[in-house]
């Protein structure tokens, strides 16, 4: 039984730590937008292409009870999150001090 390596970092699949270097590394935004209709958007940017955004808006629309999409690097929510999403956000694994809400 061959043990599979990272490609990134050289070590064993089950001791690889990039993915959780890549969460506290990144600068989020976090800031709320008007869309059609006066209706409020949570839209997050400044997410890297390696945390899986998709699995990430996933998450957080089910945890927020709310609709929204990842597209073009940035997730989407519906209605106005700001105050609960940094407490989600750091759960997952992102560092408190590199979240920006505006």
């Amino acid at each position: 039984m061959a043990e599979t390596t990272c490609p990134k970092c050289g070590m064993p699949e089950d001791l690889c730590v990039c993915d959780s270097i890549t969460r506290e590394d990144q600068k989020i935004t976090v800031k709320v937008d008007s869309r059609r209709y006066n209706k409020e958007m949570t839209v997050i940017k400044g997410l890297s292409e390696e945390s899986n955004i998709s699995d990430l808006a996933s998450t957080l629309k089910s945890k927020l009870a709310c609709g929204g999409t990842s597209k073009n690097g940035e997730i989407q929510l519906q209605g106005d999150h700001r105050h609960r999403i940094v407490n989600i956000l750091v759960k997952e694994g992102f560092d408190r001090s590199n979240i920006e809400v505006k």
